[in-house]
Formats: structure tokens, C-alpha cells, sequence
């Protein structure tokens, strides 16, 4: 099992042209990830089995959860439950890093 990994020998999976994301350290209980987000970027509502923290490290977001909406800037967090209807909207170029428990296996390869 691997337990270090280096920003510089992990390469950003082009999600669409406004949104990248590189999976970090994981293993088959956790998972982080670091999203790269340009101003306009939509992540659209969904759910998954997967409990999540997102950590806006920079810009500002538009996060909509279960229905209520909310903006969050850089330091700001949100805790998503498993299968709670979610999704945000860039307002300003940012990015973010997401915590999954357990790994989201759709994520590698």
C-alpha cells in the first residue's frame, strides 16, 4: 500500500474544460482529492453512497445540499452525508479538496 504521495508525480484527470481533479492519498477506507475549478464551473446535483467533507482552499463557491444553498469561500467546509443530493456552481476560479469515506473506486483508473 502506498503512503506517500507527491503533487508533482500525480496527473490532473481533465473532468471537463472547466474542472480538473487529481485523486491524493487514499486507500480503500478514505480518500482525498484536490479539485481545480474555473470561474463558471458546474458540478451538477447528484448523490453517491460516499460520506464527504469539502474544503474550499481558494475562490467561492455555490454550494446547493438536500436544498439549501449556500456560498462558501476559502476555509470554509461542508459536510455532505451519504446519498444527500448535491451539487455547486464556481462563482469565482478556485479550488477545492474533497474527503471521501470510503474510496470512490470510480475515481481511479
Amino acid at each position: 500500500m502506498e503512503r506517500f504521495f507527491f503533487d508533482k508525480d500525480i496527473e490532473a484527470k481533465v473532468l471537463n474544460p472547466k474542472n480538473r481533479r487529481k485523486v491524493l492519498a487514499h486507500d480503500k477506507d478514505l480518500m482525498a482529492c484536490h479539485l481545480y475549478f474555473d470561474e463558471g464551473a458546474v458540478g451538477d446535483p447528484h448523490t453517491h453512497p460516499h460520506t464527504q467533507i469539502a474544503l474550499v482552499l481558494s475562490g467561492k463557491f455555490e454550494f446547493t445540499l438536500e436544498g439549501e444553498t449556500k456560498t462558501l469561500s476559502a476555509g470554509d467546509s461542508v459536510y455532505i452525508p451519504s446519498n444527500a443530493l448535491h451539487g455547486l456552481v464556481c462563482l469565482e476560479k478556485g479550488e477545492l479538496v474533497d474527503i471521501f469515506t470510503p474510496e470512490r473506486e470510480d475515481f481511479l483508473g
